[in-house]
């Protein structure tokens, strides 16, 4: 008896890295066989395959985190 690999995708909310270009999204949830990727800091999200979605290493979640906290600390023009 063959079983299919169990694909484990990052929980929404956690950082992914797009394993097809190297893009780094926050993951807002997934639609059917894709994972929804928003970037840093905002901007439209994008589909990413599940079988292309990679965790996050710790410095990229660091370089993410301070694009976020930069962009929240801008203040209108």
């Amino acid at each position: 008896m063959t079983s299919e690999p169990v694909v484990r995708t990052p929980e929404p909310g956690a950082f992914a890295v797009d394993g097809r270009d190297g893009r780094v999204g926050r993951v807002m949830g997934r639609t059917g066989s894709d994972v929804r990727l928003r970037p840093p800091g905002g901007g439209p999200e994008w589909a990413c395959p599940v079988d292309a979605v990679q965790s996050a290493p710790p410095g990229v979640v660091l370089r993410a985190r301070v694009t976020e906290i930069n962009r929240e600390g801008q203040l209108p023009r």
